[in-house]
């Protein structure tokens, strides 16, 4: 099962400038933002080329990465 591409700028368009300045100035925020589009890499590469990853293992990577994306979705809301 394919999913839609996960890409933060476009999901979070209006914290934008926001991500930006947080790549900039937190090492945290910019290696956790990192790891999310890689893992988003991977993830979409398996679903793509149908893989021989077991469905536990992808599921696994989905979950891992929605708590990286709550995580960076708290960093960047936070006052």
């Amino acid at each position: 099962m394919l999913t839609e591409h996960q890409d933060l700028k476009t999901e979070f368009a209006e914290l934008g400038d926001r991500i930006d300045q947080l790549l900039a100035e937190q090492g945290h925020f910019a290696k956790i933002y990192a790891e999310f589009n890689a893992l988003t890499a991977e993830i979409e590469h398996i679903e793509r080329n149908d893989a021989a990853t077991g469905s536990q293992s992808l599921e696994e990577m989905k979950k891992k990465r929605l708590l990286l994306k709550d995580e960076i979705y708290r960093m960047l809301t936070a006052s």
